[in-house]
């Protein structure tokens, strides 16, 4: 039997509860489809629309809600979601399992650069000229996302630690179906010894690939929109990988193959997760797909 950490993407959740409850019930499926066939799964999700929007609407109130209570937020509801969706479908399916979803908090440098250059684009998409206008009343940044609108910028670090990695991994062991490090993690600092929440927003496949690596799972499959990763993506000359060694991984990002709000960060975070010491394989490929990815029919493969 395979652990399996599955990073789901939170644009995959949609814009709104009654979307999300129906994406989310299609992702349970699909990794319903997983646990029938004997893999024991730790779900990771991404939040990027649900905390800009969870923002936006607390600070619409008497005070500015901090970064780390709005991904609290939204580990809550989303892991909501997905929970009861994944029950409804065991039920269906007569598959015994428990699910629980743990609000899980993220370890990261108080020094990394990524709180002086702000990259992570969360929340709705605007318009240039209506991205410019908000930078120009709140001097919050905004910048173009992949050529899908503007989005506010949020500090990204990288994830050093999961606080509850030995609950989860204890979870793992009785074969609960575990959710956590939703929204790449409630971002922590380390003031000696004291734990203090940061203004920030963890990318979820650099968090979901230390979980992997902390629970020693053995496969990281981090879910897109495509079947597979693609060169020259986009163009006449567009190929599709089915399998690549790390070796080759890196040469491709030197070659700037990888949009960086896109495909990028997937990448890094699969390299992240094989170079570790536990580190077995990591997949990309899309939701639909998933069955036939981990058995190698589909999605791209990313070993040493």
């Amino acid at each position: 039997m395979s652990i399996i950490v599955v990073a789901l993407g939170g644009n995959a959740l949609g814009n709104n509860v009654t979307e999300q409850i129906e994406n989310a019930a299609i992702a349970a499926s699909s990794i319903a489809d997983l646990i029938d066939a004997g893999h024991n799964v730790v779900i990771a999700h991404g939040n990027g629309p649900q905390v800009g929007v969870i923002k936006k609407q607390m600070d619409a109130g008497d005070f500015e809600m901090p970064m780390a209570e709005c991904t609290a937020m939204s580990q809550g509801y989303i892991g909501y979601h997905i929970s009861q969706c994944l029950t409804n479908e065991f039920k269906t399916r007569g598959i015994k399992k428990e699910v629980v979803t743990l609000l899980t908090q993220v370890l990261v440098d108080a020094n990394d650069p990524a709180f002086q250059n702000p990259t992570k684009p969360i929340g709705n998409f605007y318009s240039e000229e209506d991205a410019r206008k908000m930078m120009a009343e709140t001097g919050k940044k905004y910048a173009e996302d992949a050529g899908r609108g503007w989005r506010l910028m949020a500090a990204s670090p990288k994830p050093i630690d999961i606080r509850e990695k030995k609950i989860i991994k204890k979870l793992v062991d009785s074969n609960v179906i575990t959710i956590a490090c939703g929204g790449g993690g409630i971002p922590v600092v380390d003031n000696n010894g004291v734990l203090n929440g940061a203004s920030a927003v963890i990318d979820k496949d650099f968090a979901a690939a230390k979980l992997a690596e902390l629970i020693e799972a053995d496969i990281l499959f981090i879910l897109t929109a495509v079947d597979q990763v693609k060169l020259n993506f986009n163009t006449p000359d567009e190929k599709s990988l089915a399998q690549i060694t790390v070796a080759e991984a890196k040469q491709y990002i030197a070659e700037k193959h990888f949009a960086p709000g896109s495909m990028l960060p997937k990448i890094e975070a699969a390299l992240a997760f094989v170079e570790s010491a536990g580190g077995k394989k990591a997949i990309i490929g899309s939701l639909q797909k998933a069955s036939e990815a981990i058995g190698g029919k589909s999605g791209t493969i990313i070993s040493k």
